[in-house]
């Protein structure tokens, strides 16, 4: 059994920085969803659909977020005690946003993106992003499938989306934003796919989930890649 304790952890193994603050209320905040989505546009079409007529209120809202000292973490949990780690780095000269898969049993989390000036990613394929965003586990920052999906969305990256994406994610951008056409901001942002855009997602060795992604650590071909027995634990512990 985890505890809030696990969940909302003080520190992340193998993680240096903090200190972790667990902060669920900016979740209810649709200033904090413009910022963290802004990544994901990659298009002056998909930059108007997004901020609007807000893009001041955002901006002020996010500098005024990277200026704390605290790092605010949000944490999805997933099966089998895995969990993922969404922790904003708010340092002055190296701010970004880190996502981190973890188990008790592991002794250091697994970096699989990173959102920053120097993007690493995509972490996430379409069917694990929505696995994670779904499985309505108790514990973590929220049980909301829509949040959790714009939560995890910067660190997700794939060429085969399917046929229903822009709904759901449309869905999600009219719940937690206030976005005039999120119908159509989904379709440009599952257009854009953020710094790395679509990647292919295959299976290696024993039915391993890896991508062809240039800035991904779930590329075995990247010479920074994760080692073959952690990307078989990342693709087991992500399974839909």
């Amino acid at each position: 059994m985890t505890n809030s304790a696990d969940l909302h952890p003080a520190r992340i193994p193998g993680y240096d920085g903090g200190p972790l603050t667990h902060q669920t209320g900016l979740l209810d905040e649709p200033l904090f969803w413009l910022g963290h989505l802004y990544s994901c546009a990659q298009s002056e079409e998909a930059e108007e659909l997004l901020s609007g007529a807000d893009y001041d209120a955002a901006g002020d809202f996010q500098r005024r977020l990277w200026e704390r000292a605290e790092w605010p973490t949000f944490t999805v949990p997933l099966a089998h005690g895995h969990r993922l780690h969404v922790v904003y780095r708010t340092l002055t000269d190296d701010a970004g946003t880190d996502y981190l898969l973890h188990h008790p049993d592991w002794d250091q989390a697994e970096l699989i993106a990173r959102d920053d000036g120097h993007f690493m990613g995509p972490g996430l394929s379409w069917p694990e992003l929505v696995a994670a965003a779904d499985n309505a586990l108790p514990g973590g920052s929220t049980t909301d499938p829509h949040a959790r999906l714009l939560l995890l969305l910067p660190a997700f990256g794939d060429d085969a989306v399917p046929d229903d994406a822009v709904d759901r994610l449309a869905n999600a951008l009219r719940a937690r934003t206030g976005v005039e056409d999120p119908r159509s901001l989904a379709a440009v942002l599952l257009d854009d796919q953020g710094a790395p855009g679509p990647v292919c997602w295959t299976t290696a060795g024993s039915d391993i989930s890896v991508n062809d992604g240039e800035y991904s650590f779930r590329n075995p071909a990247n010479r920074f890649a994760l080692s073959a027995g952690h990307l078989a634990r990342v693709a087991n512990a992500l399974a839909p």
